[in-house]
């Protein structure tokens, strides 16, 4: 499995010493208690170690799980968020078999930081009951279960839990600025506990007996009836954890050398992980983004870290579980609340608002549905307003402009030898607005205009684009140059049969050259291309349509204009004048 077994075996053993006290705080976080939390490490971790298809990521119970399932456990109980685990496996599953893996990379980078933040600032609430030493409150709402848990401990302060919690948030965070390879959370948990015995702190309440061992697998939790209701969460569980997971995956790739997960083959893990857990009473699991990070730093190579990270914490359940159920509730909290301001990076936050006004946006909108919504309909918030943007932003991308009807200087169809370069063989890049220093120039019979479309023709800007070609007057050939569009979808090459009918319903023959392969079919299947094929007005290159204009014109016996006229766009004064 692995060439240095030793470094597995000390990187599983670190990595179970860190995901210990989140273990615990995230069962009790998710209300099915410490016990719940073990169990989802311990059986969800070595399986998806096993199945998985990363060989550095460590998964198990997380904060962002959590706040998911919160709301689940209010309105349908411990047995809902089991049956809401063992439907997410599935559902997982079928996200393999079908290679959906590979999607979750198009998540843009602002909403994954917006997500990312607004799942620290839910943690961070979600904390404040026990952080506080009261009973927490009764709602779904973490704002207002937050709020109403501190009017509660300002009617009757507990300062012991308090002060256990900042003191184990505190020692956490300066610890690991000082030390960084020491597991402070361990050392913190610990010292809270050990000073809570020794001087008999009646304001620090413990986590309650333990079962010594794990339950036996059962289906008990199962009501078939319930399952139609749970469907919904049951999606919202499953979108997060494949998210969280194939987000992780990418993070262990990046921070190594010579590994790179199998996006599908994760989602299949993750799917047998959630699926084994709930029969071991364990909620429904992801990968853990820190404790990955953990594993490769601390020398990882291959799955059995993850594995010994899995087994580590099986033996504390089996052998240290009355020592365990000491542990203040205060002190989980104040190592979840530490977690919760690791979990914010400042300067991705600042970077990713400063880089432009339409991620910035993203970013803010998917933080504040994080908080005050919930997780997937934020990400998909996020994820309409990113999309949104980015059409908006292509659409802008489109032009129309007037060029001179008779310059080839850059042939039309790519793949040439002559592509991209004039006659005299210079280079030429591309040009904006109307070409030949600002001047707009037409053949010298004023009777034939030439305009090049560049960019996207499709739904999002088809329209405004083709929108000033429609009114073209005074002119008897216009030559379309597509060899600068880059997509055509059905609305964009609709637009541009209607532009072309319009023309012709005025007597002016449109002719288009440049057309590329791919940009066919659209034209084809709405009828746009049989139009502009009517009497050869279809040419490979903008030289073969500029002659066959000529050939057009003189066929009706137009010959030069003796004033050298050039025709102009939508003049319609002056158009009635002649």
């Amino acid at each position: 499995m692995t060439r240095a077994p030793r470094r597995d075996l000390l990187a599983g053993l670190t990595v179970a010493i860190v995901a210990l006290p989140l273990a615990l705080g995230f069962g009790v976080a998710s209300g099915l208690g410490a016990e719940a939390g073990l169990a989802t490490a311990v059986v969800a971790g070595a399986l998806a170690a096993v199945f998985g298809g990363s060989n550095l990521q460590v998964s198990g119970p997380t904060g962002a799980m959590t706040v998911v399932l919160v709301p689940i456990v209010a309105e349908y109980g411990p047995g809902g968020v089991l049956t809401v685990g063992l439907m997410a496996g599935g559902l997982l599953i079928v996200l393999a078999l079908l290679r959906a893996g590979r999607s979750m990379r198009y998540v843009p980078a602002p909403v994954v930081e917006g997500f990312t933040f607004g799942i620290a600032c839910v943690i961070a609430l979600q904390q404040i009951p026990n952080a506080l030493g009261v009973a927490a409150p009764e709602g779904d709402k973490v704002l207002v279960v937050a709020w109403r848990a501190v009017e509660e401990f300002v009617g009757g302060p507990n300062w012991t839990a308090l002060a256990i919690a900042l003191g184990v948030a505190g020692l956490m965070r300066a610890g690991a600025r000082l030390r960084p390879g020491v597991p402070f959370s361990v050392v913190a948990v610990a010292a809270a506990t050990l000073a809570a015995q020794v001087f008999r702190l009646d304001g620090a309440t413990p986590i309650g007996a333990l079962p010594a061992g794990l339950p036996a697998p059962s289906l008990g939790f199962l009501d078939l009836s319930a399952v139609g209701s749970l469907l919904a969460p049951a999606v919202a569980v499953a979108a997060l954890a494949a998210l969280e997971s194939l987000l992780s995956a990418t993070v262990a790739d990046g921070m190594t050398t010579g590994q790179k997960h199998d996006p599908d083959r994760e989602l299949f893990g993750q799917g047998i992980a959630n699926l084994a857990a709930p029969l071991f009473g364990g909620v429904p699991a992801t990968a853990a983004i820190a404790r990955t990070a953990v594993n490769v730093r601390t020398g990882a190579g291959s799955r059995l870290a993850a594995l010994t990270h899995a087994g580590v914490l099986a033996v504390i359940v089996f052998a240290a579980a009355p020592l365990v159920s000491r542990i203040p509730l205060a002190a989980l909290a104040g190592v979840l609340l530490a977690t919760a301001v690791r979990m914010v990076e400042v300067g991705a936050l600042r970077a990713m608002a400063r880089a432009t006004r339409s991620d910035a946006v993203v970013l803010v909108l998917t933080a504040v549905a994080t908080l005050v919504l919930d997780l997937v309909l934020a990400v998909v918030i996020g994820l309409a307003v990113a999309g949104a943007l980015a059409l908006r932003a292509v659409a802008a991308e489109a032009r129309v402009d007037r060029v001179d009807p008779y310059d080839d200087s850059v042939p039309d169809l790519p793949g040439s030898a002559t592509y991209g370069r004039s006659a005299t063989g210079r280079t030429n890049s591309p040009t904006y607005g109307t070409e030949d220093g600002g001047r707009e120039r037409t053949d010298a019979t004023g009777q034939i205009v030439a305009y090049r479309i560049e960019g996207p023709l499709f739904f999002a800007g088809a329209h405004r684009s083709l929108l000033e070609l429609g009114e073209i007057s005074g002119v008897r050939v216009v030559i379309l140059r597509m060899c600068r569009v880059t997509t055509v979808d059905a609305t964009g090459a609709l637009a541009l049969k209607d532009t072309v009918h319009r023309l012709n319903g005025r007597g002016i023959v449109v002719l288009a050259s440049g057309i590329r392969p791919g940009q066919r079919r659209a034209l084809e299947s709405v009828g746009a291309l049989e139009l502009l094929r009517r009497e050869g007005r279809e040419y490979a290159t903008a030289s073969e349509a500029y002659g066959g204009a000529r050939e057009r014109l003189a066929t009706v016996g137009v010959g030069p204009a003796r004033d050298g006229r050039e025709a102009s766009v939508a003049p319609a004064a002056e158009e009635a004048a002649r």
